[in-house]
């Protein structure tokens, strides 16, 4: 009589053979697929290889991007670090707990700030990186118009999110 683990076993272990025959027989027919985009590129002339290169667009800045990876990637360490404490069995509970409510307001933080570039980009359609520190909010907007007023309204539709009085600092940066 064959028992639920015999079973799993030979399920899996049909199903894993099916699987290598499957990767096994494939490459032969990748091969002959990229053969064929690889002819089909060689054929295109210089002018369409230009055309294709010049329609390509950049949609956000490069320092708003370099901007967002920089702070996320502090963000993830400091969340490691918590998440070490939160898993340490030497840490005391009040250690633990502190980690737990750093971790909450980390999270709430990102979200928060997600939330701000959301609202400028639907507002004022702009790519943007917003930094919340405390009471200190920094926002780097990529736009060539370094506009005082555009700047003036950007605060106050932050502003507008907050009971408290924030720091608001708008700074604009080219798109190129």
């Amino acid at each position: 009589m064959i028992n639920k683990k015999s079973l799993w076993f030979l399920t899996l272990f049909s199903l894993i053979l099916v699987l290598s025959v499957y990767y096994i027989t494939m490459p032969s027919e990748m091969l002959l697929t990229t053969n064929a985009d690889y002819n089909e590129d060689t054929e295109k002339t210089e002018e369409e290889k230009t055309e294709k290169e010049d329609t390509t667009e950049v949609e956000e800045s490069e320092i708003v991007v370099a901007l967002r990876v920089e702070a996320d990637e502090e963000t993830q360490k400091e969340m490691d670090t918590l998440k070490e404490t939160l898993t340490n069995d030497e840490a005391t509970a009040d250690e633990k707990n502190n980690a737990f409510e750093k971790l909450k307001a980390l999270n709430a933080n990102k979200a928060e700030e997600e939330k701000l570039e959301k609202a400028i980009l639907e507002k004022f359609k702009f790519k943007s990186f917003v930094k919340i520190d405390g009471d200190q909010i920094t926002v780097v907007v990529a736009s060539d118009d370094h506009n005082v007023e555009l700047a003036n309204n950007i605060m106050r539709a932050i502003q507008e999110n907050y009971d408290t009085r924030m720091y608001i600092t708008v700074k604009f940066n080219t798109k190129e």
